[in-house]
């Protein structure tokens, strides 16, 4: 027996619980497949600017909101050297547990089956999921929600991927790490840095106090190819907190993030549609996307229900350019190229460089950088944020912006 659906989704992170919840919302009948059970908790922190989430009236989502938000980007020598910038913009982390019970619940009318997914084909009008256990699911049509690493999404080769990777401790330390109440977002400071290290790709300190005298440190890279590995990120992690004299003394939770920030689009025209990672929604400036998650799903599950009372005897392949239309416009495919080549020249910086483009990128008005990390500036004003910063920012980083410093 073939079980049917509106919709198959596959996965069960946080872009498949995004798209089955609002998908049930608009009264469809969802089927989700994916190799684990939807409440097993998600192993990484999310963040965003409480802002963004505020704007989407979920600020009860946030497990932690700090005020006190800032940034390093000097050499880490000197009064001047040690100065933070201060964002006066709160920043919180999602309450994960709390994010995906609220999802969950507005899912409780879908039929969750753990599932592995092994071979997608069109029969008919509709498409067809077969299972490693031989199960058989068929719907109108599928939305790969299961990541980055599908195997069913198409998508152009553009070369080497570049990825963000990323080594964190949440414990307890001989010292604070990072001041009480306090949120880092970038410690880009190089002091504990050999000359030989400094000619490595740069990595910075992503840090915040979570109270009790527990505090999370993570050190990131921004984007690499080939991307630097957890071990050198951990000897880089307690390098940099051994030289502010700070010693880790119980680690209550270790976390190991790498996924892509250069992820070319999908190709639109494939009769599978694909939603969050897997349909590139990763950020390719800031790494971020559970906002853009929240904003895109529900646009994208109105419209393939509308698409689908419209006309219910349209093939699975035509729903998918619907959803392919809805998800990707043709104005947030021009911003996703701005963003991928912005990434292109920051990743040709080296760590003086990269220190300096954002120092001055945070000199812009706060409703610029915000809006252009979370990628909800229009694209007029996107284009004019990004020729602002190119104007105040000296004239070695302008060369770095345009390419002339390449080797």
């Amino acid at each position: 027996m073939v079980n049917f659906s509106d919709v198959l989704v596959l996965g069960a992170g946080p872009s498949a619980q995004c798209i089955v919840a609002e998908l049930v919302e608009q009264g469809l009948v969802v089927t989700a497949l994916a190799s684990h059970v939807p409440d097993k908790p998600w192993p990484n922190t999310y963040g965003i600017w409480a802002e963004e989430l505020e704007s989407l009236g979920m600020a009860s989502l946030l497990g932690h909101r700090w005020t006190n938000t800032v940034s390093f980007f000097g050499d880490g020598q000197g009064e001047e050297g040690v100065a933070p910038i201060k964002h006066h913009f709160d920043y919180g982390l999602f309450d994960q547990e709390a994010l995906q019970k609220s999802l969950l619940l507005r899912c409780k009318d879908t039929n969750w089956c753990v599932e592995t997914a092994e071979k997608i084909e069109l029969v008919g009008s509709n498409t067809e999921v077969v299972c490693r256990s031989g199960k058989t699911y068929r719907g109108r049509v599928v939305i790969d929600a299961s990541g980055h690493r599908s195997i069913f999404i198409k998508r152009p080769d553009h070369g080497p991927v570049a990825q963000q990777a990323a080594y964190g401790v949440v414990g307890r330390f001989s010292s604070p790490p990072v001041e009480k109440g306090q949120f880092v977002l970038m410690d880009f400071r190089p002091d504990h840095l050999s000359k030989a290290e400094l000619n490595e790709p740069p990595t910075f300190l992503y840090a915040m106090d979570f109270g009790g005298g527990v505090f999370f440190v993570e050190e990131t890279s921004l984007a690499c190819t080939p991307p630097l590995s957890s071990s050198i990120l951990k000897e880089r992690l307690y390098k940099r907190l051994s030289h502010r004299g700070v010693e880790v003394e119980e680690v209550i939770h270790e976390e190991n993030c790498l996924f892509p920030m250069n992820l070319p689009l999908p190709i639109r025209t494939q009769p599978v549609l694909a939603f969050g990672g897997a349909a590139s929604m990763v950020h390719p400036a800031s790494g971020y996307m559970v906002g853009a998650l929240l904003r895109r799903a529900p646009a994208l599950a109105r419209h393939l229900a509308n698409a689908l009372a419209k006309e219910p005897a349209m093939d699975s392949a035509s729903i998918a350019q619907e959803g392919w239309k809805a998800l990707w416009t043709p104005e947030l495919v021009q911003r996703h190229r701005l963003y991928q080549f912005g990434l292109s020249r920051l990743m040709s910086f080296d760590e003086t460089l990269l220190r300096c483009f954002f120092s001055n990128f945070f000199k812009l008005p706060r409703e610029d950088w915000s809006g252009f990390l979370a990628n909800t500036l229009p694209l007029p004003r996107l284009l004019i944020v990004m020729m602002k910063l190119f104007l105040i920012s000296p004239w070695r980083v302008r060369l770095g912006m345009v390419g002339f410093l390449d080797s």
